[in-house]
């Protein structure tokens, strides 16, 4: 069971600052979300915050919350989710695991409830009143359209995928234990409340999910009531927990989550080897034998050395480079992304014909899907 506090709302004096300020601003100027593009979209996910703001002073820096106590937006978040959303999605046929999972903080540790295959609606519901369990439903967005607006957007704007999870929580329960993630987080309050506490990172950015036990964490730097329409946002590696306070029948948030293994880090892992492979065909230092018996040497002094005299030369070659190629991480973006949600309009797509010329005017529908590279054509060049 999380700890009861006497003032959920009591949070850090640099929080509690930042929070007037942004209610100030939300109450003289409203926004609702806008699909009209990427930009736009983003600009009113974090309205009334400016996005130069907000890459400036919170992206991988630090936590932002925006309370808007506007009925508008409370009203426009819970058409993304809803606790009667389950019944009818139940119906079309969820599994445990894959789809939906039952869990409990008990003692600082999570224990998934989960029972096996099919999910009952009834045998669901149950869970949540009688054991008080938090429902994690996976992947929101396969049933929900605007979900899948939001974040077919958001990954046009970051260039990376972006996934989300709903998460419903009863009264006087926590689902998930102190922990911290890999990736960026937004979190939007659908339903109910919810009360939050943050703590300063062990990992900066952390790569990889861990759960951290409270005698290490200290205070909170954060407390603080999500309401519907607020929205948080903290950066990978945020150590955080969040329970539905008592008196507040349940709680429903989304949480969209973006960046994981998309640091520089990653993108040396994925482009160093095509370049050190191009780089090879003309550098006949970079395809010279290393050593006899090298690779069963315990002194490395000798290879470290070289290496680094390598790197120095794939550096230079690198500076003139006019395009560095990410395999992987490119790949993976591309077929893993959401494509453009249509609805049920899909009268103005025509069909395929011949292939555009080079001096063919043409207008691209989904540009922000595109990618056109133009190269000149190897059987008709002259030799």
């Amino acid at each position: 069971m999380p700890k009861k506090k006497g003032k959920h709302a009591e949070m850090g004096k640099e929080m509690q600052t930042e929070c007037k300020r942004v209610k100030m601003e939300a109450a003289c100027s409203p926004s609702a979300m806008s699909f009209e593009n990427p930009d736009s979209l983003f600009e009113s996910l974090i309205s009334p915050i400016k996005q130069e703001t907000f890459f400036r002073e919170y992206w991988e820096q630090k936590p932002l919350l925006v309370q808007r106590n506007d009925p508008f937006l409370a009203a426009y978040y819970q058409s993304l989710f809803q606790l009667s959303d389950l019944k009818e999605m139940c119906s079309q046929g969820l599994y445990y695991g894959r789809d939906i999972n039952i869990c409990r903080c008990v003692n600082g540790k999570k224990k998934v409830l989960n029972k096996e295959g099919k999910v009952n609606y009834m045998q669901l519901k149950k869970d949540f009143d009688q054991k008080k369990a938090t429902i994690q439903f996976h992947q929101p967005q396969r049933f929900k359209e605007e979900l899948w607006k939001i974040q077919e957007k958001l990954e046009c704007y970051f260039g990376s995928l972006v996934g989300s999870n709903v998460y419903i929580t009863p009264q006087g329960s926590q689902g998930l234990p102190p922990h911290y993630d890999d990736v960026e987080v937004f979190i939007l309050q659908l339903e109910g409340e919810k009360h939050w506490r943050l703590y300063k990172p062990t990992v900066h950015l952390a790569r990889e999910y861990n759960v951290e036990p409270e005698d290490r964490i200290g205070n909170p730097t954060h407390e603080f009531i999500l309401k519907p329409g607020d929205l948080l946002y903290f950066p990978r590696g945020t150590i955080h927990q969040a329970d539905t306070p008592l008196g507040i029948s349940y709680s429903t948030h989304v949480t969209i989550s973006t960046y994981q293994n998309n640091s520089w880090g990653d993108f040396l892992l994925d482009a160093l080897p095509g370049l050190v492979f191009e780089a090879a065909k003309d550098d006949v230092v970079l395809r010279t034998s290393i050593p006899r018996q090298l690779l069963m040497q315990v002194d490395i002094a000798y290879s470290t050395n070289k290496l680094s005299s390598l790197l120095r030369r794939l550096a230079d070659r690198l500076a003139n480079t006019r395009e560095l190629r990410s395999s992987d991480m490119k790949k993976d973006f591309i077929m893993n992304r959401l494509p453009p949600c249509l609805g049920c309009d899909t009268q103005h797509l025509t069909p395929g014909g011949k292939l555009p010329k080079i001096d063919s005017q043409i207008r691209l529908q989904f540009r922000d899907h595109a990618v056109i590279t133009v190269e000149p054509d190897q059987e008709s060049s002259v030799s």
